[in-house]
């Protein structure tokens, strides 16, 4: 293998794979980066891939290619060697040895590896139906669920984010739980649903990789499909494949929430600025927070035997009966964290019934949060 390639170029396919390849060592050459350079009718290119045999990314990047071949190296080193080059074009070529060169005018360095055909395979899945999403919507409706997905192994089918179609309305869901607190997110694309599956779990780690390729400078459109377990997102010369979670995901819309007895309409910055600051002297494990909501303004008090205590008091337009809740402020925290409104909604049905949190000028988007004893 032999070519030449932009620095610019290599470091963002190499950059792009950073968070799949894997750093653990039951397989050690899944730490590798995947490098194969092509020559096709005078179209030559070099492809990166990397894999953890749960999600791979393939992409492709113009290079002036010599000599064909493929090769792996370790992806985290290569990528730290090409950071740090100055900007100008890189000579790659791999030794007989399968060893893998990096030149340019005053720098060299030389990088083990191994053959091209010890890597292994990644998928190929061809869905019947790819749906164009905007990809500024699309990293919205991650940035809104993910955070609520559960972290806890042993629940399986909740470590990631629900996908569904809504075929009354023409719009697609994403929600997340963790049985602590839930959040959905409802949007609006302009293409046809009718042949895209619904009901797919998307793991955390996926998600996580689908939103760094949609948060790209050059990112506008992300073509999404799924055949059998696999899911598929593709932008330009990128192919991201992951696999999907398999099992089934809770009836969320039993634990939905009725409406609301109570609305507060609070500005998000001072109640995030106000929360953050009382929940500094909660206890570290439950981190809770006292809310008392009276006439005219909202008290959030929390204590520590080992700390002391902590007071806040917002002024609120409010005329209703007095409530006393508990909450987890990391909880209140990041679900009013992902939101950019000005204001937002907290819905409130008794002391003991979940918190819901929404903003003001979207009612497809809801957070849930449940309470919690004090």
């Amino acid at each position: 293998m032999k070519l030449v390639i932009a620095k610019t170029e290599l470091q963002k396919g190499l950059g792009r794979i950073q968070a799949i390849v894997e750093k653990r060592n039951s397989m050690p050459i899944l730490a590798n980066a995947y490098l194969e350079a092509t020559q096709n009718a005078g179209n030559s290119r070099l492809h990166i891939a990397a894999t953890d045999l749960e999600v791979g990314v393939r992409g492709s990047h113009d290079a002036q290619v010599s000599t064909p071949g493929s090769l792996t190296v370790s992806a985290k080193k290569l990528f730290e060697i090409v950071r740090e080059l100055p900007d100008e074009p890189l000579q790659l070529a791999s030794t007989a040895n399968s060893y893998l060169e990096i030149q340019c005018p005053r720098s060299r360095f030389v990088l083990a590896g191994t053959a091209g055909d010890e890597y292994p395979t990644l998928p190929s899945p061809s869905p019947k139906a790819m749906v164009r999403i905007q990809a500024s919507l699309l990293a919205g409706m991650i940035e809104r669920t993910m955070y609520a997905a559960s972290a806890d192994e042993t629940r399986y089918n909740l470590n990631g984010v629900y996908f569904e179609v809504l075929p009354d309305t023409g719009k697609i869901r994403m929600v997340a739980t963790d049985g602590h607190r839930l959040a959905y997110l409802d949007r609006v694309i302009a293409a046809d649903l009718s042949g895209l599956s619904s009901g797919v779990i998307f793991p955390r780690k996926g998600l996580s990789e689908l939103k760094r390729l949609v948060d790209e400078e050059d990112a506008d459109e992300v073509e999404l499909g799924f055949e059998g377990n696999n899911g598929v997102a593709r932008r330009g010369e990128v192919t991201l494949m992951m696999r999907l979670i398999e099992g089934e995901f809770p009836n969320y819309r039993q634990v939905l929430p009725k409406p609301p007895r109570h609305v507060l309409v609070l500005e998000r910055e001072p109640l995030i600025h106000a929360l953050r600051r009382v929940s500094v002297m909660s206890v570290e494990r439950s981190r809770s927070v006292k809310l008392e909501i009276q006439e005219g303004r909202l008290q959030m008090s929390s204590s520590n035997p080992d700390l002391g205590e902590g007071h806040e008091e917002l002024e609120i337009d409010y005329a209703g009966e007095a409530l006393c809740l508990g909450f987890n402020a990391r909880y209140l925290l990041d679900a009013l964290g992902v939101l950019q409104a000005k204001e937002v909604q907290l819905g409130l049905h008794d002391e003991l019934s979940p918190a819901q949190i929404r903003p003001t000028d979207d009612a497809d988007s809801l957070a849930v949060v449940m309470p919690m004893r004090i």
